[in-house]
């Protein structure tokens, strides 16, 4: 659970991270600012990403720049890339982290409520990658993406449909730049967490005694969720010159859930020994 790159991994080094000011984003952040980066963040809500901003500096000693930003509005896109680079300078790294999300039957949802969830999701996503790939394109600069997904992103899932939809668009639109923009020394990789515990999304997608009810852990063969730690020294690895060869993957890490739960007959390590022992001599028979 400690950080695995040297402390001096990003100095000199600035990192734009969408919803960085809570959850995965929040903690990503921090650990880039301990490697010795610079890090911006943005979020529509002023009041959430100032707090953080505070937080961090007095956390790490590191410079933090918050911008308010809709990634679902292109010219506030940019507005984030002309601030970061006032404030900083040349911008190494995105991490397209924003989303959103409802569980739901699918026609329980309105047309409005789909648009909110691919909107944040995709074009939120192509919007802040168009506008930062443009940017360093024309600057003749070297940058990489690092792009939030799920792995429901290939397998769909259902109840959040439209969820399914939005990461499956990432998902393709990581690995179609990895190799058209490879030419320009851009690369871009993708993350697909399992449960990682954050009050925020938690307590919206399951309330209450849900959690209790759907404990993620359960269908998980490492019997545990995954800390924050483990996953921001994964997004720092493959935004790190360490990384340098890695070009259109996707990481997966969810101690194995997505394995588990595509598997016809995984479900069958509920079966206790003494049962397993009389098939065996049936099997015999």
């Amino acid at each position: 659970m400690e950080g695995m790159l040297r402390p001096d991994s990003f100095k000199g080094k600035t990192i734009i991270i969408t919803g960085g000011g809570t959850g995965l984003g929040r903690s990503m952040g921090k650990y880039l600012l301990q490697l010795g980066a610079n890090l911006v963040i943005t979020s529509r809500k002023k009041e959430v990403i100032d707090k953080t901003a505070v937080e961090l500096i007095n956390e790490t000693g590191g410079k933090v720049l918050a911008v308010v930003c809709d990634i679902r509005k292109y010219e506030e896109v940019e507005n984030v890339i002309k601030r970061a680079e006032e404030e900083f300078g040349e911008i190494h790294g995105v991490v397209n982290n924003a989303a959103g999300n409802f569980i739901s039957p699918t026609e329980r949802l309105s047309h409005r409520a789909f648009d909110i969830v691919v909107d944040i999701v995709l074009k939120g996503t192509y919007y802040v990658t168009l506008a930062a790939g443009k940017n360093w394109i024309t600057k003749k600069q070297s940058g990489t993406f690092l792009n939030i997904v799920t792995a429901y992103a290939w397998t769909g899932s259902g109840y959040v449909v439209p969820s399914a939809c939005g990461k499956a668009g990432v998902l393709a639109l990581t690995r179609s730049l990895a190799v058209e923009w490879a030419k320009y020394n851009i690369r871009s990789n993708a993350i697909a967490p399992g449960p990682f515990p954050t009050e925020g999304a938690w307590s919206r997608l399951l309330p209450g005694d849900l959690v209790k009810k759907f404990d993620p852990s359960k269908r998980i063969p490492l019997n545990r969720v995954g800390e924050h730690q483990e996953l921001a020294n994964l997004a720092a690895y493959l935004l790190s010159d360490y990384s340098a060869y890695i070009n259109g993957e996707v990481v997966t890490i969810d101690g194995g859930e997505w394995l588990r739960n595509g598997g016809e007959f995984s479900h069958l390590e509920d079966i206790p020994n003494d049962m397993w022992d009389m098939l065996e001599k049936t099997r015999g028979k």
